[in-house]
């Protein structure tokens, strides 16, 4: 194993420790300050009792793992790019999480208010990366290696959609005990070992952020201690979106991230199917995991059966990154 993986390695065991050490540090004050998870009336009847357990646990995710980026941070400007987009999207999330709990209510920011939020996150992330060398509007394609696409000036666009793609996505999957974590580290996990391949400077922080969500996994699974909140989902999200681009790899997303695609889709097609028959559902419930849930699968088996898809994915974007 070489220096770079080595020093990945390294990242992702001082990122896992420091969640070992924090969460259980972090759970009392939660509980104490009352930072509850809201559990929405219309859902599965079985989420009833996880109304108050802490939420907001996505702030242990993002301290955790900026311990361990901020190791390996100097000299590199990559690596400050995507913990500066981290922190701005658990900001956001932050501020999303902290009115439902103040409000006592299902909904914190308005959806325009996120959108914004959004757009601004991914536009300071996108001007910032431009002024770097590592800066490309090339894409690399699943499957073809040898192949490439240049969006130029529209590239901009498409890197905002990524964005919105992906923090929307980690946001609708985070709604049982380990779903969002165990998905997201997984996916994460592909692009560490992309990251490696292609010698990218944002190796070490990717491997500080499998260590954090694996650390957070011990007090998020079944039964959870502790939720991650839109502060966690949202910050992930935004990971994920900015380490697929500074890998030329955003395509890669609709394979290795399938379930957030499917997770996303679920809610569309809800909405629209309830808008064209003016009050029809498609999906028992969405998004697709609470459908499973009402069809009778117990969370653990859902939750199992996600990351199992997610693993899969993975290896078919393995295979997608070496070519037919």
């Amino acid at each position: 194993m070489d220096n770079a993986m080595n020093t990945a390695v390294y990242a992702l065991l001082i990122a896992f420790v420091a969640n070992i050490v924090l969460c259980p540090m972090l759970i009392p004050s939660l509980i104490r300050f009352k930072f509850g998870q809201y559990v929405r009336d219309d859902g599965p009847a079985g989420h009833a009792k996880k109304a108050g357990t802490p939420t907001m646990g996505g702030i242990m995710i993002i301290i955790s793992f900026l311990l361990a980026a901020l190791v390996f941070m100097r000299g590199n400007p990559e690596a400050v790019a995507i913990i500066m987009v981290t922190i701005g999207f658990g900001v956001l999330g932050f501020l999303d999480d902290f009115i439902k709990i103040t409000k006592r209510r299902s909904l914190g920011l308005r959806t325009y208010q996120k959108l914004i939020g959004q757009i601004v996150i991914s536009v300071v992330f996108v001007l910032y990366w431009s002024t770097l060398e590592s800066y490309s509007t090339i894409l690399r394609i699943p499957f073809f290696p040898t192949l490439e696409f240049n969006l130029g000036f529209l590239y901009p666009i498409f890197a905002c959609f990524i964005f919105l793609a992906s923090t929307n996505g980690a946001n609708l999957t985070d709604g049982l005990d380990g779903l969002a974590t165990g998905v997201t580290a997984l996916i994460v996990t592909f692009f560490l070992f992309a990251a490696w391949i292609f010698d990218s400077p944002v190796l070490p922080v990717t491997g500080a952020m499998v260590g954090s969500l694996l650390g957070f996994l011990l007090f998020n699974s079944h039964p959870a201690k502790l939720y991650m909140g839109d502060t966690g989902s949202l910050a992930l999200g935004g990971f994920v979106a900015a380490i697929a681009l500074m890998l030329r790899m955003p395509l890669f997303l609709a394979i290795v991230a399938i379930i957030y695609v499917i997770e996303s889709l679920s809610v569309l097609i809800q909405v629209g199917y309830f808008r064209i028959t003016k009050g029809g559902r498609f999906f028992k419930m969405a998004p697709i995991h609470h459908a499973f849930e009402l069809s009778g699968w117990p969370e653990t088996k859902i939750v199992a059966f996600f990351n199992v898809v997610t693993a899969m994915a993975c290896l078919l974007g393995y295979l997608a990154l070496q070519g037919l």
